[in-house]
């Protein structure tokens, strides 16, 4: 071989390593892409059918089997549902996405099971309109679940959260019409419902309650920056513990917030419209209602009642019937309200029934009729509940305080 056959020679080798090289960047720059996931797999639904190819149950099908990550694209715009779909699960994660906008989903021919039921972890739906469904519309049993951007309408449950689920975040979302928009039976641990709208749904937009008392589990649920309308109550908590936190309530006849037993805590919320009652703390342990604006609201803007070692701190109360009571609470644990304003109220400012709290620093101005009323509970054929408030540093003028038991006690005179 003479030299320029060699010179060639190495030239050539020299040029096929780079483009070996070359290719091997290109293909691993690009299985670390953002978004593209090695062996992701992706169904198109084309079919609004309940059977046959091209349907939202065959995709469900495929992707249950699917070896790796699986998109399901729904580009119909609707789907009408005769029968309960299989489980939503994938070893590897799926996720559902309306292709335009308000991909409508209709249950109403499907009886006692919810539209989708998922059962695998790391699953997301979003762009989907549920609705007309008997049962829930989506049952969550499992971890690292996402609905964002869909409406659920007209059905019994929005969303179903068994006590298994953890890792849930819900946002951006419509729950309207529904008889429960969102509900929980446990402290579901790393849980966050923010930005959501829930309207007119008919118990409540949000419902938190388990049946034993006592808050466990891995931590509290979040709900923040929501707004609600027109539901029975906004959110019914009982012995969960919840952060429901900067959100937005109207037009509540059972009360924007209805708390029962431990572990809750409401803070910087704003509550008004024609609804007879704000906050509703009954039986509750240990609640802290702290920095709400409350307004025109026609009866209570806060009630605590039948409760223990609640705690009111900086809430501003304006243009209600009346601002805060506390009724038949726990002489041995007491409550407290410290740093309320409570501006222009109809009638009283605070009553106080059957119940000895400590009110620290509050302000009620230009009340209709008492700042401070404090009676007795009497009930027939039963010893009276003396009242007997502590007061210190209150801005409450002497003559709008009015006690029905007799004489001012000590612990009840402003300072």
């Amino acid at each position: 071989m003479n030299p320029k056959q060699r010179i060639a020679l190495a030239a050539g080798t020299f040029l096929l390593l780079g483009v070996l090289a070359w290719l091997g960047w290109w293909y691993h720059s690009g299985q670390g892409a953002p978004g593209r996931a090695a062996g992701t797999l992706t169904v198109n639904v084309t079919s609004p059918n309940d059977l046959g190819p091209g349907t939202l149950r065959e995709a469900l099908f495929v992707v249950a089997a699917a070896t790796g990550k699986a998109n399901v694209l729904i580009r119909t715009k609707s789907i009408t549902l005769k029968t309960a779909l299989p489980p939503l699960m994938n070893l590897h994660g799926v996720r559902i996405i309306g292709e335009s906008p308000g991909v409508e989903i209709d249950a109403r021919e499907v009886a006692d099971a919810p539209v989708f039921d998922v059962t695998g972890a790391n699953t997301s739906l979003e762009g989907l309109v549920l609705r007309n469904c008997q049962a829930a519309a989506i049952l969550l049993r499992a971890a690292h679940f996402h609905l964002q951007s869909s409406t659920i309408e007209s059905c019994n449950v929005g969303v179903e959260v068994a006590e298994n689920a953890s890792n849930v975040l819900i946002e951006h979302n419509r729950f309207t019409n529904d008889r429960v928009g969102v509900r929980f039976t446990a402290p579901n641990r790393d849980t966050v419902v923010a930005g959501n709208s829930f309207i007119q749904d008919k118990v409540a937009g949000l419902w938190a309650v388990r049946g034993e008392g006592g808050a466990r589990g891995g931590g509290a649920i979040t709900v923040r920056d929501n707004h609600f309308n027109g539901d029975g109550s906004g959110v019914v908590a009982g012995n969960v513990a919840i952060l429901v936190e900067r959100n937005d309530f109207a037009n509540a006849p059972d009360g924007a917030v209805h708390l029962i037993g431990a572990g809750a805590v409401i803070r910087g919320n704003h509550i008004g419209g024609e609804a007879p009652m704000g906050i509703i703390a009954e039986n509750a342990r240990d609640a802290i209602i702290d920095g709400n604006e409350l307004e025109h609201l026609t009866a209570y803007a806060i009630m605590v009642r039948g409760s223990a070692n609640a705690l009111l701190r900086a809430n501003r109360v304006h243009n209600c019937g009346y601002g805060i009571a506390f009724v038949l609470g726990d002489r041995a644990h007491p409550s407290t309200a410290v740093d309320n304003i409570i501006i222009e109220p109809k009638f009283n400012g605070i009553d106080v029934i059957g119940d000895s709290p400590i009110l620290r620093h509050n302000q009620v101005l230009q009340p209709h009729l008492f700042a401070l009323h404090v009676v007795d509970f009497r009930q027939p054929g039963a010893q009276n509940v003396r009242s007997q408030p502590f007061l210190e540093g209150n801005n409450f003028r002497a003559d709008t305080l009015q006690v029905d038991n007799g004489p001012v006690p000590a612990t009840a005179r402003p300072q």
